[in-house]
């Protein structure tokens, strides 16, 4: 399995970016996630969606997102999605996609970090 993760880029204060993550050949009873390492913190979950399952749709946010960014997978639940919408300079870092699969031996998967940087 291997997480090509693209979108990344610099914007402006309130602007928008749409990252896509690709997890080619990953099973889909899985969670897929966006983390961010910024700046001073460690990494963070920022959003991640469950695929199949008794849990199958359901999504988390960081506390941080407050309806900023939105998560969404595709129909073959093979990609993940992060919409996000008025970005603040406090965003920029390094996004990072994970895959799960929810079947033993329940492997993990990271892409490598696209980098998003918001300033004026």
């Amino acid at each position: 399995v291997q997480l090509q993760a693209s979108g990344g880029g610099l914007v402006q204060p309130g602007g928008s970016l749409r990252l896509s993550c690709e997890a080619s050949g990953i099973f889909s009873r899985n969670v897929l996630a966006w983390y961010r390492q910024v700046p001073g913190k460690q990494r963070e979950l920022v959003a991640d969606i469950t695929n199949g399952g008794a849990s199958s749709g359901k999504i988390n946010y960081g506390d941080f997102v407050k309806g900023r960014f939105t998560i969404s997978t595709n129909n073959a639940k093979n990609a993940v999605f992060l919409q996000m919408t008025n970005l603040q300079p406090e965003d920029t870092g390094t996004y990072y996609c994970e895959a799960f699969e929810l079947i033993e031996p329940y492997r993990d998967y990271w892409g490598e970090g696209t980098l998003v940087t918001v300033s004026s």
